[in-house]
């Protein structure tokens, strides 16, 4: 009803996902779900008052399998865009998760994406007020190179976009062509970037140019890793820099300081330690998958290398994985880890019911006696095992994970590796305090499956 609406509301649509329907179990919705649906709801309370003909929505598409094929809902969260009430080819609002940027995305695209600067003065509190500013400077404002600006101005929320075409502040800043300027507080960058250019072309050099590396869409980035002291910094520096300019606008190129203890998770998630710096991994946001640069120099040459073989599809992912424990099938919960995943999991003759957590994970570790008293009430069936495997220390591509913890069973029997089959928890330790049976929901089938413990 929100889209079809005939006043012309502009309407955005949230689609979110959840395993289970309330009347099976009690599951709340994934971490990154719930951290946008709140987001979300507070950029819609602010806009509710000064523009009430935007309209803000959310759904549950866990059975809505007609809406998701009809959207094309491949990733959750996903927050689309419909303009008057049409279904047709709806805006995909990408890598937006906050608030302010949400409110910002929309302001855009209902109204004018770019600030028109007119004074020198307008310009520098322009500048001044934020981190980052991009300005198009224009000799006039009727031209293709302004709508391919102001349309990448829609596509980055991020930042804060102005555009001139006052000959007053082109002199002020040295600016006689058509330049695209991004200017930082510690300074001013004038790349040379004039002329006609596509609106890919002005979004891929505003990603790049630009080092709030996490808030744009840029798929694919290349992370070098090393302490800022070492001895060959600088060198290494120069060679990153010298091969990051042939990549713009393809690979984002970031820099880690490892001497910084901020950046922890960052070394936990590329499984980096002190003993392999400087290294270089390439990380693809999509997919989440991960690639190491096989050569130990970071060289131009070899930086280079490594990239067109990644753009090329050629290089080999970089999956993580522990040792094999000797007693990791000693204990009601066994232990998984990468190298014994797939022989454990996949197999015909064995039902297998996997907990995915992190050990830093609250909830896990208030999880974790639960899942080790299901184990013990288990243990003596040989057709069900109840395993664990820490997601931190192991690459797992073959399960889409999007919170911790996260619970999957892998059926035994023909079909195990199509058959889409889950199961959740509700309320766990009541259920095994008072000896409940436990229930495995089939959603393939629709029915409900009981696997009887061992009395």
């Amino acid at each position: 009803q929100v889209i079809s609406s005939q006043q012309k509301t502009i309407a955005i649509l949230l689609v979110v996902h959840c395993d289970w329907s309330e009347d099976t179990w009690n599951v709340s919705l994934s971490q990154s779900s719930q951290n946008l649906s709140e987001e979300f709801a507070e950029a819609a309370r602010q806009l509710k008052k000064e523009a009430p003909r935007i309209q803000f929505g959310k759904i549950d598409v866990t059975h809505q399998h007609d809406l998701r094929k009809e959207f094309n809902i491949r990733e959750f969260p996903t927050v689309k865009f419909f303009v008057d009430g049409s279904r047709e080819d709806p805006i995909d609002c990408k890598g937006v998760r906050q608030a302010s940027v949400f409110i910002t995305w929309v302001k855009r695209r209902t109204g004018p994406s770019t600030v028109l600067i007119n004074s020198t003065d307008q310009a520098e509190a322009i500048i001044n007020a934020d981190d980052f500013v991009v300005i198009g400077f224009f000799k006039e404002l009727h031209n293709d190179s302004v709508e391919v600006f102001c349309e990448t101005a829609r596509d980055v929320p991020e930042m804060p976009f102005g555009m001139t075409a006052s000959e007053d502040v082109r002199a002020n800043y040295g600016i006689q062509k058509n330049t695209l300027v991004v200017f930082k507080k510690v300074g001013v960058q004038k790349p040379s970037r004039k002329g006609t250019a596509s609106c890919c072309d002005v979004e891929s050099f505003v990603s790049q140019t630009s080092v709030k590396i996490f808030d744009v869409p840029v798929e694919n980035h290349i992370l070098l890793f090393t302490p800022m002291n070492l001895e060959t910094f600088n060198a290494i520096y120069e060679n990153y820099k010298s091969a990051a300019v042939e990549f713009r606008g393809k690979i984002m190129f970031v820099l880690v300081d490892t001497n910084e203890t901020r950046n922890g998770r960052v070394f936990e998630y590329f499984r980096i330690r002190d003993i392999d710096v400087p290294a270089v991994r390439i990380l693809n946001l999509t997919s989440n998958a991960k690639y190491k640069m096989p050569a130990d120099e970071v060289t131009v040459e070899n930086l280079k290398e490594f990239c067109q073989s990644y753009l090329n599809g050629k290089a080999k992912l970089h999956l993580s994985s522990e040792e094999i424990p000797e007693d990791w099938d000693k204990m009601p919960v066994k232990v998984l880890v990468g190298k014994n995943f797939n022989r454990i999991v996949f197999n015909k003759t064995t039902t297998v019911f996997v907990m995915f957590y992190a050990p830093w994970s609250y909830d896990c570790r208030k999880l974790l006696p639960i899942w080790d008293k299901l184990g013990e009430q288990y243990e003596s069936r040989k057709d069900i095992i109840i395993v664990k495997i820490d997601v931190t220390a192991n690459d797992i591509l073959s399960v889409g994970l999007d919170r911790y913890p996260f619970f999957r069973l892998f059926p035994a029997g023909p079909g195990y590796q199509t058959n889409d089959l889950y199961s959740m928890l509700r309320n766990a330790s009541a259920m095994l305090h008072n000896n409940q049976k436990m229930l495995l929901k089939e959603e393939a089938k629709k029915n409900v499956k009981y696997i009887p413990p061992s009395m």
